[in-house]
């Protein structure tokens, strides 16, 4: 579990009715249901006219993934590409062509296959990178539906301020109900502008931190699939796909050294280079 982002909407809340309840208010005055409504029922309502169906299913299949912390698969995808250049660099890339079958993610999975196909650095290059717009477009679909709720949110709180004042304004024969009522009104505009800074565009940025993630991973996956079809010394693929990891994961050559060493058979399992055997001693 991603334990910053529940710290942070529970600070966040906390934070703001602490506030209030220091000030001498009570928490009632600041749970309004009808507020409630007015803000979160128009907000969505505006979402929805935004967006698409399948856009607004996405971005809710993808909110429960903010709670869990995400792993960072770089330095496996990067030891992966490593084993596979030394496979093809022995036994030709004609090799990895059971490789394909195990390799979970779809872009690096296509890629493979046309690298295995042997069509030239640039025309891999030029097909994978419209598939790489293609998922950075896709991928960006929830942090673009909360941005636009965050959006929406404060100028909804607004709307529902307005319509207390209108409630408030019938009443002014009644000079004791006025500073109730006011009071009152300005609790929409608190869950618009609350709502909009403290979760919607929060939630936006941590979509837009994690794509970019992913598509650094996947430029990695690319340039590793590149060197692969370019026939590149395995040691230079692997220094050269350095630089895509994180400063607290990078590889040591401990951990890279077994898959310099790995040479596969052709049914898939790996063994060790044998050691040469000493000569006899000379009589």
């Amino acid at each position: 579990m991603d334990k910053a982002t529940l710290i942070g909407l529970c600070l966040g809340g906390a934070a703001l009715l602490g506030g209030h309840l220091l000030e001498g208010g009570s928490a009632g005055t600041i749970l309004q249901l009808t507020a409630m409504v007015i803000v979160f029922g128009g907000t969505l309502g505006a979402v929805c006219v935004s967006f698409g169906g399948a856009q607004l299913r996405q971005a809710w299949r993808e909110l429960p993934h903010i709670f869990r912390k995400p792993r960072d698969e770089t330095p496996d995808y990067l030891t992966r590409l490593v084993e596979l250049s030394y496979r093809a660099r022995r036994e030709g890339l004609l090799s990895l062509e059971g490789e394909t079958k195990k390799i979970p993610d779809p872009f690096f999975r296509r890629g493979l296959e046309l690298v295995i196909d042997a069509h030239q650095p640039q025309q891999v290059r030029e097909i994978m990178e419209v598939e790489l717009a293609r998922l950075e477009e896709t991928g960006s679909v929830p942090a673009q539906v909360f941005e636009s709720a965050g959006g929406y949110a404060p100028t909804v709180g607004i709307l529902g301020a307005v319509l207390g004042l209108i409630q408030v304004m019938q009443h002014l024969t009644e000079p004791a109900k006025l500073g109730t009522g006011v009071a009152v009104a300005f609790v929409a505009t608190i869950y618009g502008v609350a709502s909009a800074n403290l979760v919607f565009l929060p939630i936006a940025h941590k979509f837009r931190l994690r794509q970019q993630h992913q598509l650094r991973l996947r430029e990695m996956i690319l340039e590793g699939l590149l060197a692969l079809a370019r026939g590149d010394h395995p040691r230079l693929l692997a220094e050269r796909l350095r630089g895509f990891l994180e400063p607290d994961a990078r590889l040591d050559q401990e951990r890279l050294a077994p898959a310099r060493l790995k040479v596969l058979r052709p049914g898939g399992r790996p063994r060790t280079k044998p050691h040469a055997s000493p000569s006899p001693p000379a009589r």
